[in-house]
């Protein structure tokens, strides 16, 4: 059923900081004009200290909201490799991933709003409990307060959150393909990415306006989200945000950070 766009707001948040050294893998200032939240890598899958103390800074400039994106260590993958971590060695990862970013928030003047996994974290902890769990507790150990947690609608890890008093947020990918069930294709299958700009714009509007997307089998899959991703790392990104967040703003839906 379509949802009355009056009133209706909606976060576009992207990955970002994701290089390492003289590596520059996303166009941070550029997406930094355009998205509401920024997922910043901490240094695990990508990122390092000097690279975060800089987007931080650009973030608190453009006023977007700052989001740690922690991740398994696992800089040669990308963290896209599933990695079996014991809870709590995760748990101190998570946590540690947390505190190394809120330095250099803090010093940009903002704070750390919000956390969301990358890559094979996030899908991992779709499913597995005690994986999604280990990811809670680190944000409890890092918090000072109830630090919302970014991802997929009816995953593990939200019912972790939930359990313990944390926020959820639920996010949304223009730019993946989903499965029947409401999960993320895999990325090593056909089809896993959505690359042409008209269809990411228009699953973008059927996310916000629809509360909908057409899963990669064909089936309608409902969604109730309150943010969008646009990958960093994808080709043109800027680009594709920018139309993105101007075609939403032309249907009538507000883009806001969710928080």
């Amino acid at each position: 059923m379509t949802a009355s766009l009056a009133n209706l707001s909606i976060d576009l948040n992207a990955d970002l900081g994701e290089g390492f050294g003289r590596w520059e893998l996303t166009d941070d200032e550029a997406l930094l004009s355009i998205v509401t939240s920024a997922n910043v890598a901490c240094g695990f899958h990508a990122g390092d200290p000097s690279t975060m103390r800089r987007v931080c800074e650009l973030a608190a400039e453009h006023g977007v909201r700052i989001g740690a994106q922690v991740s398994y260590r696992d800089l040669a993958g990308f963290g896209r490799r599933s990695m079996d971590v014991p809870p709590r060695e995760l748990t101190d990862e998570i946590a540690y991933q947390i505190g190394a970013l809120e330095i250099f928030a803090r010093a940009a003047g903002a704070r750390v709003h919000y956390v969301k996994p990358h890559g094979a974290l996030y899908n991992r902890s779709v499913h597995d409990e005690a994986q999604a769990a280990a990811v809670v507790e680190g944000v409890r150990l890092a918090a000072g307060g109830p630090l919302p947690v970014l991802g997929l609608p009816g995953s593990r890890l939200h019912e972790a959150a939930r359990a313990t008093g944390l926020p959820v947020i639920a996010e949304a990918f223009a730019d993946r393909a989903y499965t029947a069930a409401g999960t993320l294709v895999p990325r090593g299958e056909p089809g896993a990415v959505v690359s042409d700009p008209d269809t990411v714009v228009k699953r973008a509007l059927g996310f916000a306006r629809d509360r909908a997307v057409t899963s990669i089998d064909g089936e309608r899959i409902e969604v109730d989200v309150r943010s969008l991703c646009v990958h960093g790392d994808t080709p043109g990104a800027a680009d594709l945000a920018r139309r993105v967040r101007g075609e939403l703003t032309a249907a009538g839906v507000r883009v806001a950070a969710f928080i």
